[in-house]
């Protein structure tokens, strides 16, 4: 990947609201000058999470996670620094610059960056040609038969496809190629426009960027005879990766904890009409790793939601125990056969409030397919026997014993207690007085930048840790602050008099460690200089606290 020039990077940085990003994964509220929440790194009900808005810092008291803007989206979007980097620059509207790069390096940069904006130019097309032709009456009354507005299709560009050379000529009017026109999925073999009088649905990834199409079939003489058709597999587009809707559903998601999984766009867009916001489809039935690692990345609970037929098929409950194993919270909206999310979209936060746990769900499943009692209890066992115990995996027991009418002796060999991993999380250590003093005196100092040359004063000898010698001679010089040091001060509330204060008893305690070895005539000077440190912290102590 190219390298991004520094001046590029700064400039992203200062462009980039990290409230606004880290808003999109947890709600924050104002608390003095900074803002707070809970971290979206970790399971906690109260909130830890510091962010300073002018520093563009964040740190979490909870489990330690810290960092600038940069270094969040890099954690919460699984990029790598150049793509973080790319990510702010697109949400904050900042044109980036690249050092030089090998030939190919640039090439393949540039040949990326003309098929997204080839793929984007064809869904603005598409759309027009949906909302503003004569020939897009059929696909608008089919949408309007769906009970889907105007407003909402528009949000999700939904298209429309002609076919023939529509899409190709406008395309080389705009001096793309034949041969980008194919990368990109949008003309076949022949050089005619892939798609032909079908209804598109854009297909974007997680930045919003058009990646590809599913078309939905208008017309029975359709040459092609599948109901929806997928752009082909390509550069760009794999169908297994992408999840409809994300890029909408993404801040719902992250702030209401929990992800609506269906299997239909139209299910996505009646769903988002109805109030229902943290909401995608997995364009199938099946969930797949990648479409489950980018969920996971938002939150790890989930309601999947499937027709009646479809809830029941071998791939459908794949994906739901491939979601289970990851360590999401799995539940289960089944509908009526015949009936899907788009059919019941009025009311549907009741349905999902009365979905049930996965393994719930999974054990009657299984009683019901079981030929009789005896296999019942064994295709249950295997079910429960991957998972750990837990209130959910309890409540399917008494579900299973009940329905079974197992004996109580029976229900232990129903679901043998699984062994539970020794490896418990370590609390991390409290600080001792001493490190404690030393970390605060830090903190002080990085939030009141005017002590630095106080510090300064201060040799690496008057610190214990290494750890904070080496932050103490990062401050003197001038280097990147310490966010967690940041936000230590702020929580604390230490004030630049208590900063000094601070750095005072650390002088104090290093001429009290010195006085212990000092002969009679080195004592005398030491005891003077303690004097007068005693008498400073003294006066700091006296005097009003100063404004911040």
């Amino acid at each position: 990947m190219a390298l991004i020039k520094d001046t590029s990077v700064e400039e992203v940085k200062a462009a980039s609201d990290v409230v606004a990003v880290v808003s999109g994964r947890t709600q924050l509220r104002k608390a003095g000058p900074r803002y707070v929440g809970r971290c979206p790194f970790h399971e906690e009900r109260t909130p830890s999470f510091s962010v300073n808005p002018v520093e563009k810092f964040y740190y979490c008291f909870g489990c330690g996670a810290k960092g600038d803007v940069i270094t969040f989206v890099r954690e919460t979007e699984q990029l790598d620094f150049a793509g973080a980097v790319e990510w702010l620059a697109d949400r904050f509207n900042v044109q980036i610059e690249y050092e030089e790069t090998t030939p190919e390096q640039d090439a393949r940069r540039r040949r990326r960056e003309r098929l997204l904006e080839l793929l984007d130019a064809a869904a603005t097309f598409y759309e027009r040609y949906l909302w503003d032709s004569q020939a897009g009456s059929l696909a608008r009354d089919y949408l309007a038969g769906r009970g889907l507005n105007e407003e909402v299709c528009r949000e999700y560009r939904l298209g429309l496809a002609l076919g023939g050379t529509t899409l190709a000529r406008k395309a080389f009017e705009r001096g793309f190629t034949r041969e980008e026109l194919a990368a990109a999925g949008l003309v076949n073999r022949r050089g005619n426009d892939y798609f032909s009088g079908r209804l598109l649905f854009p297909l974007a990834d997680a930045r919003g960027r058009v990646l590809g199409f599913q078309a939905r079939k208008l017309r029975e003489d359709d040459p092609m005879r599948a109901k929806y058709v997928n752009s082909p597999e390509g550069e760009l587009f794999r169908k297994g990766d992408m999840l409809y809707g994300l890029d909408r559903a993404r801040a719902a998601i992250a702030k209401q904890e929990r992800a609506v999984v269906v299997e239909g766009n139209t299910d996505v867009l009646a769903l988002r009409q109805a109030g229902v916001e943290p909401v995608v489809a997995s364009m199938g039935t099946a969930l797949t790793d990648r479409q489950l690692k980018e969920l996971g990345r938002l939150t790890k609970r989930l309601w999947l939601c499937f027709d009646g037929d479809a809830a029941g098929e071998a791939a459908t409950l794949r994906g739901m125990e491939l979601a289970a194993a990851q360590g999401f919270e799995v539940h289960v909206v089944a509908l009526p056969p015949g009936l899907d999310p788009a059919d019941l979209a009025d009311g549907f936060e009741q349905r999902l409030g009365s979905a049930e746990s996965y393994l719930l769900y999974r054990t009657r499943i299984e009683i019901e397919r079981a030929a009789d009692r005896q296999e019942a209890f064994v295709r249950v066992r295997d079910v429960l026997a991957r998972f750990e115990d837990s209130p959910q995996r309890q409540d399917a027991i008494r579900f299973a014993a009940d329905k079974l009418d197992l004996p109580k002796e029976t229900q232990a060999g129903l679901a043998p207690r699984v062994a539970s991993p020794t490896t418990g999380q370590v609390s991390p250590r409290l600080l001792d007085a001493g490190a404690r003093l030393e970390r605060h005196a830090l903190a002080g100092v990085t939030a009141h930048r005017s002590l630095v040359p106080i510090l300064a004063e201060l040799g690496p000898e008057h610190f214990d840790s290494e750890e904070h010698r080496q932050l103490r001679e990062q401050l003197v010089a001038g280097g990147e602050l310490d966010p967690e040091l940041d936000a230590r001060a702020a929580s604390e509330g230490i004030d630049a008099r208590t900063a000094e204060e601070l750095l005072l008893r650390l002088r104090e305690r290093r001429i009290r460690r010195e006085l212990a070895d000092a002969d009679p005539a080195r004592t005398l000077e030491l005891q003077a200089t303690l004097a007068r440190i005693r008498a400073a912290i003294e006066e700091l102590a006296s005097a009003q606290p100063i404004s911040r």
